[in-house]
């Protein structure tokens, strides 16, 4: 008889950056023998390791990371492509069964997951190539254009119309509808609940000024200098992410190393303010209400306890 396939499932972790996410899951996969799955799109980058607080080389090799540097700043990374790496991980974990833990913030990569892509392998290169000329040639006004042409109701809608990342991927949208939405996503309270992680807003804060405060002194600027002194350069991506956007800005003149920080600073209350909102309207999540006095083996304890009662999420075929 054959034996059936194993169920390809795991356990999330999700909610805003800084909230702690990546200390609770080390903690759980170090103690219970999980894996770690990365759902961050900037750690996917080799290099980048300061800004985006990626887990440390100890840590990694007291527990197996997945989803950490596997491309280099110079590439692009979509979601796409994180899909069919992660499904790879999965599966392989199922037919060892192993457990995983999916930890991180970005809701397209946790939604891939759980949800599925629509048909197709992902943006049309030829197409991608010529909307990179336009962005060269014209600027953003070139693709505010466009897309004011084909969809205006799409570019009323974008939150940041300056963002030239939002502004292709809006256009390519349009023109390729197959590849327009995450398949079947359906209602969010049908689906079965994520477990996330919420601080307060002013401990939140204070964890982020922390945070970028750290990332100066660990050397943040040295990496930085290091990434823009590689002749492969920087990909648009990563020229752009939180933290190094800022300490590019500094290296290059533009602002001082105070103001580099304090904008580092109130990107990053942003960008988890938008998770927060995001998790909340597109996905169920069983949130965990935790303060700084709490330890991470208490946090991670009460996390444990929400899996067990809600059990994995599968992964959508």
């Amino acid at each position: 008889m054959m034996s059936e396939a194993p169920v390809v499932s795991a356990y999330f972790l999700v909610g805003p950056t800084a909230v702690g996410k990546s200390a609770v899951a080390q903690w759980i996969a170090e103690r219970h023998g999980y894996d770690v799955l990365s759902a961050d799109s900037m750690v996917v980058y080799m290099g980048m390791d300061i800004g985006t607080a990626k887990p440390t080389r100890a840590e990694r090799a007291r527990v197996r990371h997945y989803g950490v540097d596997i491309t280099t700043p110079d590439q692009n990374f979509s979601v796409w492509q994180y899909r069919r790496y992660a499904a790879a991980v999965l599966q392989r974990n199922a037919e060892r069964k192993r457990k995983t833990v999916v930890g991180g913030g970005s809701g397209l990569y946790i939604k891939s997951l759980t949800d599925g892509l629509s048909g197709g392998p992902g943006p049309d290169p030829a197409q991608r190539a010529e909307l990179e000329k336009i962005l060269e040639s014209d600027g953003i006004e070139g693709l505010q254009r466009i897309l004011r042409q084909i969809a205006p109701h799409r570019l009323e809608q974008l939150r940041d119309r300056k963002n030239p990342r939002r502004l292709i991927r809006a256009i390519e949208a349009e023109c390729q509808p197959q590849l327009q939405k995450i398949a079947r996503w359906g209602k969010p309270s049908e689906r079965r609940p994520l477990v996330g992680l919420v601080l307060p807003r002013d401990q939140l804060r204070k964890r982020i000024t922390e945070r970028v405060y750290g990332m100066y002194e660990k050397g943040l600027l040295d990496e930085v200098r290091r990434l823009m002194d590689d002749p492969r350069g920087l990909s648009r991506t990563a020229r752009q992410a939180i933290g190094y956007a800022e300490a590019i800005d500094h290296i290059e003149g533009r602002c001082g190393k105070e103001k580099a920080i304090e904008r580092t600073i109130q990107r990053t209350l942003q960008f988890a303010k938008r998770q927060i909102t995001w998790f909340r309207h597109q996905a169920n999540v069983e949130w965990i209400e935790i303060d700084l006095k709490m330890s991470v083996a208490e946090i991670s304890r009460r996390v444990l306890e929400q899996w067990r009662l809600l059990g994995p999420t599968p992964i959508a075929p």
